[in-house]
């Protein structure tokens, strides 16, 4: 499956409980076809007391969501955008706003 967004990529959620929240992508998971963001999809979780964790109890985390809720944030424009890709003369690719024509 492929992801249209990478990892430390601003994005916007665009549906689900979170929609219109922005936030920074901390990891991609392409064979499940979801990403993880920032202080977005709070669970709680219950944990066992361990070494690392002598008191154990709930713990706040992020949940991955599936990555066709989220869009890339244009800085510039201040809106979700798709992107388009465009070579420069030494040959990179670049991520483009299609909106803004801004490169990602």
């Amino acid at each position: 499956m492929k992801v249209h967004v990478r990892r430390n990529d601003k994005v916007i959620v665009v549906s689900g409980k979170d929609k219109g929240k922005i936030g920074e992508v901390i990891s991609v998971q392409p064979k499940t076809g979801k990403v993880l963001v920032k202080d977005v999809n709070i669970v709680t979780k219950h944990q066992k007391p361990s070494r690392q964790n002598m008191q154990g109890g709930m713990v706040q985390m992020e949940a991955p969501i599936y990555s066709s809720k989220v869009m890339l944030y244009c800085d510039k424009c201040k809106k979700a955008t798709r992107i388009s890709k465009k070579i420069l003369e030494d040959g990179s690719k670049v991520r483009i706003c299609k909106k803004c024509s801004e490169t990602l």
